[in-house]
């Protein structure tokens, strides 16, 4: 889900409320920190965030960051506000003393520390004037790490309002390209110089070209995220659309039918390369070889007049575009489980790979508000003890996250949050260790969940079980390890019927983050 400081940094620029119906973006992690200035001091380092405000304009929030892989519990950060006093409002938490321009700030014995060691909310002043910028100064001191120092800047830009308009609704059918030159409208007083498109959605509104202004990101979105900047003008109470070449390509192998959902949001340059620098989690980007995507001046539509008409005030929250996809058919997917037949004697540990293979004809993990997502339920072989488990699965007693990868369990809950395509299989392997002689069974079964938080079936229920068959040799009155059999009650059926809301996160953050790129597909 999202982090309070994610929050903060989208609500900052005005598109918090796309990424809260949209369910999440990604935590901060410690294998993706922000981007680090030289200032690391007695054995830890800060990282702060700059801003942009405006008089008139949102108020915006600066996280400080402490770059350590155990977090403090005990420290003080003294912020120097000198630099910035005259035009900008800067104001912490509950907790902080302001004493002449110093604000500080103490933290005593955290029952939950993390990362995050302040955040500070900015507003511009009414007197402020476009183009002034100073420094804060951070100052943390800890009893048993030292002293650390960091700057971050504050800026002050020209105020503008892009607007947008609130909804779009599309058709398409598997296999179909569906235009949607989507539009911009400025209901500033001032010219917006340049603007930038923020896509991100579902499965099927895989972009239909790349173009070589955009920069399209491979992890930790939805299926699909990519910024495209554009080198136009939009004129104070004017609008300008895309050029007609931008267009959804529907996937060969969605789910239909299906409602498929996506948001478009429009920001300053200078908001988004604000924004890109706040959260460090979009993956690898890469530019598109099409050509460039163009926005040009245009006639208002109706909604967009409406829009635009006796508005003058800075509103952050008017910037998106939710978009619907109404995909028309009938295509669905049959998962089928996987097991495994293994020999070996006892005391050995070997490797055991299961999972599922999606013969199709449809994706499955593929989103929307029918399609489906899979889950494996491994039963591990009485006799057998897991010494190893893929940071996919999770104890079927516990919870996805904190009983991830754990060894020892009687049984697993398996999941991957990537799209899977029709022929592809995805696999777990565990190493188990075998405590008893004999022909050891186990079992994999499927299930299927949707966005509703239901269970629902595939094309095939038949083949949503497959066996798994230890071979043991040895003598069977030697090792006793723990036996597995599946406990369906309790937490695990919690575990299997809450599937659906686990889901609706999957392309964004926590346990499915940290996770996806791990999975092994084959094809």
């Amino acid at each position: 889900m999202l982090t309070n400081s994610t929050r903060r940094w989208l609500a900052g620029l005005g598109v918090a409320g796309a990424f809260v119906a949209a369910s999440a973006t990604p935590a901060l992690a410690t294998d993706a920190r922000p981007r680090v200035a030289d200032a690391r001091a007695e054995g830890f380092a800060l990282y702060a965030n700059d801003v942009i405000v405006a008089p008139g304009g949102p108020e915006k929030w600066i996280s400080l960051y402490s770059l350590v892989n155990e977090p403090f519990t005990d420290y003080t950060v003294k912020v120097d506000l000198s630099g910035v006093d005259s035009f900008a409002e800067v104001k912490g938490p509950d907790g902080c003393e302001k004493i002449a321009a110093v604000l500080i700030c103490p933290v005593k014995n955290d029952p939950e520390p993390d990362l995050d060691l302040l955040s500070l909310t900015v507003l511009a002043r009414d007197t402020a004037k476009a183009g002034q910028e100073g420094k804060l100064k951070y100052t943390v001191s800890t009893e048993k790490a030292g002293t650390a120092t960091f700057q971050s800047t504050i800026s002050v830009g020209e105020g503008v309002d892009l607007t947008s308009e609130p909804f779009v609704h599309l058709n398409g059918s598997p296999g179909q390209t569906v235009k949607s030159p989507l539009e911009v409208g400025n209901q500033g007083e001032t010219d917006a110089r340049g603007a930038v498109l923020f896509f991100f959605g579902s499965y099927s509104l895989a972009p239909a070209k790349r173009y070589e202004n955009c920069e399209y990101f491979e992890d930790n979105f939805d299926a699909y995220a990519y910024a495209c900047k554009l080198d136009a003008t939009v004129a104070a109470g004017g609008s300008a659309k895309l050029d007609d070449s931008f267009a959804f390509a529907v996937p060969g192998d969605a789910w239909a039918p299906n409602e498929d959902y996506g948001f478009a949001l429009w920001m300053t340059p200078a908001d988004w390369d604000e924004f890109r620098s706040q959260v460090p989690d979009f993956g690898k980007g890469t530019k598109g070889d099409a050509g460039p995507l163009t926005l040009k001046a245009s006639a208002p539509s109706r909604t967009m007049a409406r829009l635009l008409a006796g508005q003058t005030d800075v509103d952050p929250y008017n910037n998106e575009t939710m978009i619907k996809l109404t995909v028309k058919g009938n295509q669905k997917a049959d998962a089928a489980a996987n097991g495994a037949t293994v020999r070996g004697a006892v005391g050995d540990t070997v490797p055991v790979t299961v999972g599922f293979t999606n013969n199709g004809p449809a994706a499955i993990n593929a989103g929307g508000e029918n399609g489906i997502y899979t889950m494996a339920l491994v039963t591990v072989p009485k006799g057998t003890k897991v010494v190893k488990a893929p940071e996919q699965c999770a104890d079927a007693e516990g919870e996805f996250g904190a009983d991830s990868g754990k060894a020892g369990a009687a049984a697993y809950a398996c999941f991957v949050p990537e799209v899977v395509n029709r022929g592809k299989k995805v696999e777990f392997t565990f190493s188990l260790r075998i405590d008893k002689a004999g022909a050891i069974p186990g079992e994999v079964e499927l299930f299927h969940g949707g966005p509703d938080e239901s269970l629902v079936q595939d094309l095939n229920p038949a083949n949503d079980t497959a066996k798994i068959v230890v071979n043991a040799t040895g003598d069977g009155g030697q090792g006793g390890g723990d036996g597995g059999t599946l406990p369906i009650t309790g937490s695990a059926t919690g575990l299997i019927a809450g599937l659906g809301a686990l889901l609706l996160a999957a392309g964004f953050g926590g346990y499915v983050v940290a996770r996806r790129r791990k999975t092994r597909f084959v094809a």
